[in-house]
């Protein structure tokens, strides 16, 4: 052992090409594909890094313009603002109308309730009184059908036996 430690690798050994290659060789065919697309993808990673510090706060489109022009800025918050007013009335109005359906609503229940008391007052069925009174607001409501539709005559459901 100490006679070969002294000395130096024979030039056979030296001009072994199995001794480096072989591993890196192995190591490139087993796995080449995965360590160039990681390369790869590494190297696109640091453009798009480097990419966006370069830009910094100047790649905003907004921030150069405000600072260059105010007016513009002016004019296009005036511009937003009376958009929202005329959203704002839009939806105010249809409010208004949903309230005033609500009210109509709820002034033909009351109504139907009067006059089911009034004819539960006189002895008379009130059921009767309201499809008789929904007769009449839906004869009312659509003057072209002037006769009301009657039902068709229904089979009973069990035999007579």
């Amino acid at each position: 052992f100490a006679s070969r430690a002294g000395r130096a690798p024979s030039p056979a050994a030296r001009s072994h090409p199995r001794l480096v290659p072989v591993p890196v060789g192995s190591l490139l065919s087993s796995y080449g594909w995965y360590i160039l697309l990681a390369a790869v993808a590494i190297y696109l990673l640091i453009q798009k890094i480097s990419q966006s510090l370069a830009g910094g706060p100047s790649s905003q489109p907004g921030a150069a313009d405000a600072a260059v022009e105010p007016d513009v800025v002016v004019r296009r918050q005036e511009a937003l603002a009376a958009a929202r007013l005329r959203m704002q009335e839009e939806l105010n109005a249809q409010a208004e109308r949903y309230k005033e359906k609500q009210r109509q609503l709820e002034e033909e229940k009351r109504r139907q309730k009067i006059a089911m008391w009034e004819s539960m007052q006189e002895g008379k069925s009130y059921k009767g009184n309201l499809k008789l009174n929904q007769q009449e607001v839906e004869s009312g409501a659509s003057t072209s059908s002037a006769v009301s539709k009657s039902k068709p005559n229904k089979k009973p459901l069990r035999g007579g036996g």
